[in-house]
């Protein structure tokens, strides 16, 4: 893997322009094998903090904060289309050409759009619990959204201080959730999988996530059976315990080991 010799030096944080906003970034620097976290549609980089920590010093990691989250500043634009976007700016302004990408939910989708778009610049992608080719959004489900992000709504915004919410409106998070659920159609997201040619992993967690019912969420998840049979490249590398909202906290250990796993296939 390549990067400008000028920035592998010292952890480095600071704020990186791109279009109408400023994305929040932390690199560590360093030699080793770049890593780029994906966040959670709605979380920071700061979830991942428990899988920098165990895989170490002997990696880069590079984190950042989407648009209006975290410590970055808001925008005009939080299309899935300028997500993707946002991976190249930052890889760019840390003057990084190739990296491991490992994107958590939201950010699995993106990981793997971006994988998908970038065999040469991708060393491969970890894809925990999301990026599941799965027609999960109906008009009911789209209602289901709309008014949950109606009743959150209101004291949202109180909670923005905390860094706990996006800086969005209830109604941008009501599209960024629908626009995500029309991208993981299988007719959608499956194309996009069936064609990524650099190696990938999935870490898939048990029970529910939040909004969802019943079994729902196992259902999703087994979209992946057709996927793996149909591209060699891409394997389940853990099932764990957890749910989908707390597995980064405990069960990031089978997330490194993904991690290891798929650089030790890109060499």
């Amino acid at each position: 893997m390549t990067d400008n010799a000028s920035l592998t030096g010292s952890r480095w944080t600071g704020m990186v322009p791109v279009d109408d906003t400023a994305l929040a970034v932390t690199d560590t620097g360093g030699p080793g094998v770049p890593v780029l976290y994906l966040n959670g549609q709605f979380a920071t980089q700061g979830y991942w903090r428990r899988v920098v920590a165990e895989l170490g010093t002997g990696w880069r990691h590079i984190t950042y904060d989407e648009r209006a989250r975290g410590r970055s500043k808001r925008s005009a634009d939080y299309s899935f289309e300028a997500a993707v976007r946002d991976v190249d700016a930052v890889l760019a302004a840390r003057g990084v050409d190739r990296a491991l990408v490992v994107g958590w939910s939201y950010g699995a989708v993106v990981a793997a759009h971006w994988a998908h778009r970038n065999p040469e610049r991708a060393a491969g992608a970890v894809l925990v619990d999301g990026a599941f080719p799965y027609d999960w959004l109906d008009e009911a489900m789209e209602q289901r959204i709309r008014k949950l992000f109606r009743r959150l709504g209101w004291f949202m915004p109180l909670l923005r201080p905390t860094g706990l919410t996006p800086r969005m409106t209830a109604e941008q998070q009501t599209t960024s959730n629908i626009e995500l659920g029309r991208l993981s159609r299988e007719r959608e997201l499956g194309p996009v999988l069936d064609a990524i040619t650099v190696p990938v992993r999935y870490v898939v967690a048990s029970g529910t996530s939040f909004g969802s019912r019943g079994d729902e969420q196992e259902r999703i998840r087994t979209s992946l059976d057709a996927v793996t049979t149909r591209n060699p490249h891409i394997r389940i590398g853990a099932k764990v315990t957890s749910n989908h909202g707390a597995l980064l906290k405990k069960d990031f250990r089978a997330i490194a080991e993904s991690v290891r796993e798929v650089a030790a296939l890109d060499r």
